[in-house]
């Protein structure tokens, strides 16, 4: 697994096999690690948000997801062979649980949507070890859910909260949540609930899974993905010229 930096963010350049193979490894000695999934709006986040960054760069590992980051990677010469999406990483760790006896627990959305996404993780998976769940609105008493997670025995946990509160919740509790391993996992309760429904292979394959979200909820994501993918490749471009010109004057 080997870490480079982009645009001012740490990532590791990791294989969806290689990812779960280290959490493994640390889940079985209790070794704690902390990580999270990097995208395009993230890192664009990342360089006006302090907080956020530094919750990031805590991380022990930093996945790839957003396939703009993978294709802005390479434009800049690193080799990237894959992203690893942060919900199929989700599946993949349930079911290496399932296996291992590992136990989990899922943490936010709303009350009905992870009470169902716990019913179906169970169908899917029915040696998978449920140490509990909980919505995400606990803001109020933050030591309380800090408290029933660490209770609860659970070695891995999932938080399905909207960026950056997910990422400075997670290292902002990492020492007493009593966990092996945490990962924000953002929408993917909805998805795996029924509540949204995740792009077509071909379309994640082409780094389009964005689009599909605009055309699911218009309203609501034109505007972020028009702004956050120009600022993206404003910087893109930037970073590239003053490669181009560092090599020049070399």
């Amino acid at each position: 697994m080997n870490r480079i930096e982009l645009l001012n963010c740490p990532m590791d350049v990791a294989s969806m096999g290689e990812t779960v193979q280290r959490i493994d490894d640390a889940v079985a000695v209790n070794h704690f690690t902390q990580h999270v999934v990097i995208n395009v709006a993230k890192i664009v986040n990342m360089q006006k948000d302090p907080q956020l960054a530094a919750s990031v760069r805590e991380c022990d590992i930093i996945n790839i997801d957003g396939m703009g980051v993978v294709l802005g990677a390479r434009i800049l010469g690193h080799d990237v062979p894959e992203r690893v999406a942060g919900i199929d990483l989700f599946h993949e760790l349930l079911r290496m649980s399932a296996r291992k006896g590992y136990s989990v627990y899922l943490l936010g959305a709303h009350d009905d949507v992870v009470s169902e996404a716990a019913r179906r993780v169970k169908t899917l998976y029915p040696d998978l070890k449920l140490a509990g769940y909980h919505h995400g609105y606990f803001w109020d008493d933050e030591q309380a859910m800090v408290n029933k997670v660490r209770a609860s025995g659970a070695q891995l946990l999932f938080v399905a909260i909207t960026s950056p509160k997910k990422e400075n919740f997670i290292n902002r509790w990492r020492e007493q949540l009593g966990v092996s391993f945490v990962m924000g996992v953002g929408g993917t309760f909805d998805v795996v609930a029924g509540k949204v429904k995740r792009a077509p292979i071909w379309m994640q394959k082409s780094g389009l899974e964005w689009l599909f979200r605009v055309i699911q909820e218009p309203r609501r994501m034109w505007k972020r993905y028009l702004v956050t993918n120009s600022k993206f490749a404003w910087m893109l471009l930037n970073e590239k010229l003053k490669q181009l010109l560092q090599k020049s004057q070399t």
